[in-house]
């Protein structure tokens, strides 16, 4: 049994709900009655039938601001998050605004594009990017943090709720401590793993401390953590934007693309494109009465 969850905050009509059922049925699902999580916001629909065919299907329609979910029922409410940073659970790319205050950064925001979507090894696109850091001062980290540095509506409410209802949380970033550190706590997560920029005399070596989170290493985080908490894959959630978040959202239970490049998007079992973080609230079954504001 699979469950189709429509999402359109403020947006979702009885209409859009029955054109989904429409569609469902007569792609051959025995599909059941809706169910409205939040009227107006989001419903699910539980269906019999291919999830596949329902996927392609259903990512047909097109409304503007409809953002639509499918997934196994049996176990949509997930016990561990795995989440990347830049882009997903803060707004901007860290890397690119560091280079900002260098005055680099065309030149590095273009690598780290190249690098998101795939086009670049991850690990030698950041190597290339920190060295050419080489000789900032630390203070520009924190300036640029504190300056640059947004959460991405919805991350606090999305952890806060998941943890409140018993999941982990880990925020596994390829961008650095400096900002991985204060951003995994004014969330909430409950790890944080990152690289680390070395430092000497105040300043930026160039240099990145080994061993590098990459995307391997984010799928490693990710099994390492299910099974420390004696989880399947099945119950964990991965959430990012970037070719180097694949490995870990095609392992987890449900991997979301959220406002991803191309690459990531096509291998996601989900993407949102139109709402904030609490869509993947909505995606595993929670309604707003059950959600923990951050």
């Amino acid at each position: 049994m699979f469950v189709a969850t429509l999402i359109a905050a403020g947006k979702l009509t009885d209409e859009v709900v029955r054109e989904a059922i429409d569609r469902l049925d007569a792609t051959g699902h025995d599909v059941g009655a809706p169910h409205w999580l939040d009227v107006g916001d989001a419903a699910d629909i539980v269906f019999h039938g291919s999830l596949v065919s329902a996927r392609a299907e259903l990512a047909l329609m097109d409304h503007g601001s409809l953002d639509t979910i499918v997934q196994p029922q049996g176990d949509r409410t997930k016990k561990l998050i795995i989440a990347d940073m830049d882009s997903t659970m803060i707004t901007v790319e860290c890397i690119d605004e560091l280079a900002d205050y260098a005055g680099l950064k065309p030149e590095i925001a273009a690598i780290t594009e190249r690098a998101m979507r795939g086009e670049l090894d991850f690990r030698a696109a950041l190597i290339e990017r920190v060295e050419l850091l080489a000789g900032m001062s630390e203070a520009t980290l924190v300036d640029c943090r504190m300056e640059r540095v947004k959460l991405t509506r919805g991350a606090r409410t999305l952890v806060q709720t998941m943890k409140a209802h018993g999941a982990h949380s880990v925020l596994v970033s390829g961008g650095f401590t400096a900002f991985a550190g204060p951003v995994g706590e004014a969330i909430g997560f409950d790890k944080v793993v990152a690289n680390t920029l070395e430092i000497r005399h105040g300043k930026l070596t160039g240099k990145v401390a080994e061993p590098i989170v990459d995307s391997a290493a984010k799928l490693a985080t990710l099994k390492a953590e299910a099974a420390k908490h004696g989880l399947p894959l099945a119950d964990t959630l991965a959430v990012g934007d970037g070719a180097n978040d694949i490995p870990m959202i095609t392992s987890a239970g449900l991997g979301v693309g959220y406002y991803p490049h191309p690459t990531a998007a096509e291998a996601a079992a989900a993407v949102v494109r139109h709402h904030d973080l609490t869509a993947l609230l909505w995606a595993q079954g929670y309604p707003r009465r059950s959600w923990v504001l951050g």
